[in-house]
């Protein structure tokens, strides 16, 4: 079996050296054996593990989510509904937030549209909304 070294891992990860260093501290990477002059030993598992954690990334899982994932992984008694159901959870929170981010858009939408193309600072509708305390840009 071929050892790589962390700057091995972390270019055919796509990742750099201190992000593996850091998924080590939070338990996502096993620490690995060290050689006789203390320089890390990693496997090409390794590689796919973090490539596994940048995928899982993109999908907006957090590196605690990331663990309980890669934790199922591993585990001969997970069936894929456990995995489903985080999975759905996950499609729901990014739901809400795109719910969330339509409404911020619709009100700066609203907001723009009062917005004159010249004219002082001081007829501005959006710089009038963000000054008031009452909620003149609803979302």
């Amino acid at each position: 079996m071929e050892t790589l070294s962390i700057g091995q891992v972390a270019r055919r990860a796509g990742v750099g050296v201190e992000t593996v260093r850091f998924y080590e501290r939070e338990g996502l990477l096993e620490a690995p054996p060290r050689r006789a002059s203390g320089y890390r030993q990693y496997s090409e598992e390794v590689v796919k593990r973090i490539r596994f954690i940048q995928r899982a990334k993109l999908l907006g899982f957090s590196l605690k989510e990331i663990l309980e994932l890669l934790t199922l992984r591993v585990d001969r008694q997970t069936s894929c509904e456990q995995v489903k159901e985080r999975t759905a959870a996950k499609l729901a929170e990014v739901e809400q937030k795109i719910a969330e981010l339509q409404h911020m858009r619709q009100a700066l939408l609203q907001v723009a549209a009062f917005c004159e193309e010249e004219g002082p600072k001081s007829r501005c509708p959006l710089l009038d909304a963000l000054g008031h305390d009452s909620e003149t840009v609803e979302t």
